[in-house]
């Protein structure tokens, strides 16, 4: 549970943005870095990449969408910067997730 924002909070919402950055940052080094290199060595099999690509690409969505909020609720200066990178960020994981989807169902 993330704790309340108090209006004018700016530490907060910087906290939760670098969390945010921090758990997509771990996503692509795992779905672009780890599997491609590490998963014929470990014999993984199609199905993990993305199915492990959607689990932690669901978590930085939410992940993000939390910081933009509290990046408002602080009514911090950087929010709508943030935001837009937010959205541009969101907008490849949904379309990772298309192409993730697609690999499980073909």
């Amino acid at each position: 549970m993330l704790p309340a924002v108090t209006e004018g909070d700016p530490i907060a919402a910087q906290s939760l943005f670098g969390r945010s950055i921090i758990i997509s940052g771990i996503r692509c080094l795992i779905t672009y870095i780890l599997i491609p290199l590490a998963g014929p060595v470990l014999g993984l099999t199609g199905t993990v990449g993305p199915l492990l690509g959607l689990t932690i690409g669901t978590i930085s969505i939410i992940a993000i969408v939390a910081s933009i909020r509290r990046f408002f609720a602080a009514h911090h200066r950087w929010r709508w910067h943030y935001t837009a990178l937010g959205v541009g960020i969101i907008a490849l994981l949904l379309v990772q997730t298309v192409i993730d989807v697609g690999t499980l169902l073909g």
